[in-house]
């Protein structure tokens, strides 16, 4: 198509691949709202759901941590619950990008977007 037109057709290519990662990139914001992590604290009786994006979706508590008067374990279970699942989202978020920057030929460990 841009034949003989030398760095003028290179520019046309780079200019597609840049719209293409663009895409993909709106695409992987877009998925990481729904994919979830699950977070836990005291050997599972707090569990925290949360998107790739670190958004908190559900949490789940044991009945059994409510009795007596714990209620700073309580909270304290809670919140490292969710730091849990904030942490894993984060790693499942810098994977998922990782993986995009590195199927364009990009390095991996590239921070997108820029």
């Amino acid at each position: 198509m841009f034949k003989g037109l030398g760095q003028m057709g290179d520019m046309a290519k780079m200019m597609k691949a840049a719209q293409e990662m663009q895409q993909k990139m709106a695409d992987l914001q877009e998925e990481m709202h729904s994919l979830t992590v699950t977070g836990e604290s005291g050997a599972g009786l707090v569990k925290a759901v949360a998107s790739y994006k670190g958004e908190l979706k559900s949490l789940d508590i044991d009945p059994s941590i409510f009795s007596g008067d714990d209620k700073e374990v309580v909270e304290d279970l809670i919140l490292a619950a969710i730091k849990d699942a904030q942490a894993k989202a984060s790693e499942k978020s810098q994977e998922e990008m990782g993986k995009l920057t590195e199927g364009m030929g990009l390095p991996k460990d590239m921070k997108l977007p820029f």
